[in-house]
């Protein structure tokens, strides 16, 4: 009799839990889309131990047919996918159907990337008044703090929850790096400016001077919040203001908008993607493609420039 395909699925989710130290959201996407599948071979008296490769592009066809988005359905068949290899590599069954599983092509849109004239103009209004002894201290502090994270995610990339919630030693820091607990407990060294550091150590001092309690605290960012630290929203709703008073489009300028720039920007300057990929603490090279156009551009831009045959240069002999 074959398992249960519930306690399958509860058996891969507990795996994610237990080796991958997958988060809770994470999880509960994986149970939600892995469902779905599961209820779809059960209606057709399928079953995950058995199912076939045809079967599982006849699921594929299904989520087509409902219209689901293409983000959606990329991540379902990424989901099947390591749902599949956990059954064969756990001898659930003795083959992987979805080895070989290909969704429907899309075409991947790259973020909005803001230029580099445009993050530095965001830096250059951050960073005005910091140093105005007119200007009252916590007025002060609340700039310095905003500008302060905003160069250290430019510098390092970070994911938005990991720069709030970074520890107070990473103010501290004689060297060019930090050390970051990203996704799953995975650890990774970020790149830290000498601006960030520079930007990171005015503003501990104006913190020292107008809170000094606040200032031993854990954190290197603390707030008056639940969690001890400035929240996700309130940088947001702190970078739209700024943005306004930049001259930039406020929709356009949000805390992921300096993480692509951050990644975009090294890639257009020479940078290889899998450093990126490190730099960002994605898991799958996949996940940093996004930005391969940049890649794209740039070996366009090689091949026009440097090949012997090109009309660039043939035209210019």
């Amino acid at each position: 009799m074959s398992v249960p395909a519930v306690r399958l699925l509860e058996s891969f989710l507990g795996m994610l839990a237990a080796e991958r130290g997958a988060a809770a959201n994470t999880l509960d996407a994986y149970r939600r889309d892995l469902a779905d599948y599961i209820d779809h071979l059960t209606r057709r008296g399928d079953h995950p131990a058995g199912v076939t490769t045809e079967g599982l592009r006849a699921y594929l066809a299904s989520l087509e047919a409902r219209g689901l988005a293409s983000a959606t359905t990329a991540r379902r068949i990424s989901a099947i996918r390591q749902f599949h290899k956990f059954l064969y590599v756990d001898r659930c069954r003795g083959d992987d159907p979805a080895a070989t599983l290909e969704g429907p092509r899309r075409a991947r849109s790259a973020p909005g990337v803001m230029s580099v004239d445009e993050v530095d103009r965001l830096l250059a209004v951050a960073r005005e008044g910091i140093d105005d002894e007119k200007r009252p201290l916590r007025e002060r502090l609340g700039a310095s703090r905003l500008y302060a994270l905003l160069e250290t995610l430019y510098a390092t990339g970070l994911r938005v929850s990991e720069l709030v919630s970074l520890p107070r030693s990473a103010g501290r820091t004689r060297d060019s790096f930090i050390v970051i607990k990203g996704k799953g407990g995975r650890e990774r060294l970020a790149p830290l400016t000498d601006r960030a550091k520079s930007a990171i150590a005015a503003y501990c001092k104006l913190l020292a001077a107008v809170a000094p309690a606040l200032s031993e605290g854990p954190f290197l960012f603390p707030a008056d919040s639940a969690s001890g630290h400035i929240t996700r929203q309130a940088f947001a709703r702190e970078l739209k203001t700024l943005a306004i008073a930049a001259g930039l489009a406020p929709s356009q300028v949000h805390p992921h908008a300096l993480r692509h720039a951050f990644a975009s920007h090294l890639l257009q300057n020479g940078a290889d993607l899998r450093v990126v990929q490190e730099l960002l603490g994605h898991a799958d090279i996949s996940t940093t493609q996004i930005y391969t156009h940049v890649l794209d551009e740039r070996m366009q831009a090689m091949v026009r420039d440097l090949h012997p045959l090109s009309d660039s240069r043939v035209e210019g002999e």
